[in-house]
């Protein structure tokens, strides 16, 4: 498995619809390292990342040449029906044959994990992977330590597991990056990370913690010290970038094409960022978007979200302002939020994202 694995949530688009041509520059690039694997899912793009695998992928290049991840999710299925009827519809989108990774989508404490369980998707898994449709299974997680114990000790037929890990979030008593981290690599459980650069707050941080990585290394970009650090880690097998431009694949290629792992002097300069980094308290979204799919007023969380952690960090700047009148210009502002708590119930990193709406609402719209 390469190191970089390229993840397809984040795609560029023009007009809500995913830039074909941009997609295939970027796809080539990345194959031409000799780099292979890429990351989709039933509900990214709301199911077009999926269909992208296809056109861009599937129909330009041998079926040898690169392999195809993608994941059953939960809260699609509520009969053991519908895990045949979602991983047929996948065989169709993608034209991929069979899947080269396959995971259980988000697994996480409450209603995600008993769904996997109730309808016997384990056991599913593995049918399919005796049928051939699936050569390995693994699963995403977002849940607590004690949970991956548990799950890891009922299901030892896992190959593979895929946690968010970042610099950032090591520490993070909600997130557990270094806890999840430990317990894997204490079973050698091969890691598929994913948000290493944490939704892209680690490629944009203040001017005052990227020239501290500047004076360190001055031709390196943030990204590639957040990518770095995840690569420098025992036991970590593919670090999943949602790359959303050309620009960041020639990046993440330059830093990946010929890794270096951090040196001792590299990570004392990474535990300063941090601790400089955490006294400015950000909102921790990581714009998987799970939140606005179902969002009775159409609002745009985590776009709202990065105009607040802008504000935060630079108090006075009227470019969030700007932003967020642009994004809110035809509705779904957040003082529209009714409060239903869908949002709540998805959030995969489990923030009070109403409280955060009445935050954006009374800086944003003042």
């Amino acid at each position: 498995m390469p190191k970089l694995g390229f993840g397809l949530m984040r795609l560029p688009e023009n007009d809500g619809v995913i830039d074909f041509d941009q997609v295939c520059k970027m796809v080539d690039a990345y194959l031409e390292t000799g780099m292979n694997y890429f990351d989709t899912a039933y509900v990214y793009h709301g199911g077009n990342s999926e269909k992208m695998v296809k056109e861009a992928i599937v129909k330009r290049h041998p079926r040898e040449s690169f392999t195809v991840a993608t994941k059953l999710p939960a809260w699609a299925m509520t009969t053991k029906d519908d895990r045949d009827k979602i991983f047929n519809e996948q065989l169709e989108r993608t034209g991929a044959e069979y899947f080269d990774y396959y995971l259980l989508h988000s697994l996480e404490d409450g209603n995600n994990y008993e769904t996997y369980e109730k309808l016997d998707c384990f056991n599913w898994g593995l049918k399919k992977k005796e049928e051939g449709k699936i050569k390995h299974f693994g699963f995403s997680f977002h849940g607590t330590p004690e949970l991956l114990v548990k799950v890891l000790d009922m299901h030892p037929e896992m190959e593979f597991v895929q946690i968010q890990l970042n610099y950032a979030d090591w520490d993070n008593k909600v997130v557990h990056s270094g806890k999840l981290y430990e317990i894997l690599h204490e079973r050698n459980i091969p890691m598929i990370i994913m948000e290493p650069v944490k939704g892209g707050t680690l490629a944009n941080l203040t001017p005052e913690l990227e020239a501290m990585f500047k004076e360190a290394r001055p031709d390196d970009s943030a990204a590639s010290w957040a990518l770095r650090f995840v690569g420098s880690l025992p036991g970590v097998t593919t670090i999943l970038s949602g790359m959303s431009n050309f620009e960041q694949v020639q990046d993440n290629l330059k830093t990946f094409v010929d890794f270096e792992p951090l040196s001792d002097a590299e990570k004392e300069v990474v535990d300063k960022v941090v601790k400089k980094m955490l006294d400015t308290p950000l909102i921790p979204c990581t714009s998987c978007r799970y939140c606005t799919d179902g969002c009775p007023m159409k609002i745009r969380i985590p776009d709202i979200f990065n105009a607040v952690n802008t504000l935060r960090k630079f108090p006075g700047d009227m470019r969030p302002m700007f932003y967020y009148n642009g994004l809110t210009a035809e509705g779904g502002k957040a003082s529209s939020c009714v409060k239903c708590g869908q949002c709540e119930g998805v959030c995969p990193q489990h923030m009070p994202i109403i409280k955060y709406l009445e935050e954006a609402a009374e800086k944003l719209e003042a």
